[in-house]
């Protein structure tokens, strides 16, 4: 099944638009009665604007288009150009998704890199119920409700040797997480630079944990 290409419109306070790619799992087919996971994936600041092309550069949307099959339904949506990620925007897209395709709402999960990270962080501070676990890669720093993340399975990841979003950045955040009794999985590659992602995403173990994970009662 060839992926969507769409664009969402939806009033929350007021209307966003918001283009997205979403690639079927393997073996899907129309009517299906079953459910299935789904893995958001939250692109870097190099790739907003409009040709949505941009979205397949890397991480699993580019193993997706280079033939890659998922078990799981896969939505990279594209922040325009000179913006942010925006909690509120993300949330109005996973309802219309959701709704439109049978998603399991237990095993939703959210991944980005760098931009894309530290939107993962905002958006599981601004609604952890929605998700059975959060990985962010690389992202800057943020502050958060450490609270709010005490049920959510938490895996970060960050190159040692990043020029671009230092490595101090993850550590602050996690040791903040960890002080207040969250759990938190962290992968730090000594010889990566910024590019954290692409051993992450390849690594087989990630995507098992990821799966593994279904959302608790909060």
């Amino acid at each position: 099944m060839k992926p969507i290409t769409a664009t969402m419109h939806r009033s929350v306070t007021r209307t966003f638009q918001c283009q997205y790619r979403l690639w079927a799992p393997a073996g899907y087919k129309a009517g299906t009665r079953r459910r299935y996971p789904l893995v958001l994936f939250l692109h870097g600041a190099g790739e907003r604007g409009k040709d949505i092309s941009l979205v397949l550069k890397h991480g699993p949307p580019r193993q997706a288009a280079e033939g890659r099959r998922f078990p799981f339904f896969l939505l990279a949506p594209q922040c325009p150009e000179h913006r942010a990620w925006q909690p509120c925007v993300l949330s109005a897209l996973l309802d219309e998704v959701t709704e439109a395709w049978p998603i399991d709402s237990a095993r939703i999960y959210v991944t980005g890199i760098s931009m894309g990270g530290l939107g993962t962080w905002s958006l599981a501070n601004a609604f952890p119920e929605r998700f059975a676990a959060i990985a962010p890669v690389c992202g800057p720093f943020i502050w958060i409700q450490p609270e709010r993340f005490k049920k959510l399975p938490v895996w970060c990841f960050h190159g040692a040797m990043d020029e671009a979003v230092p490595l101090q950045d993850s550590i602050r955040i996690v040791k903040m997480l960890r002080s207040h009794g969250v759990a938190v999985r962290f992968t730090v590659y000594p010889d990566a630079n910024h590019d954290a992602w692409t051993p992450t995403f390849n690594n087989p173990a990630f995507c098992k944990w990821l799966l593994s994970k279904r959302r608790r009662a909060r």
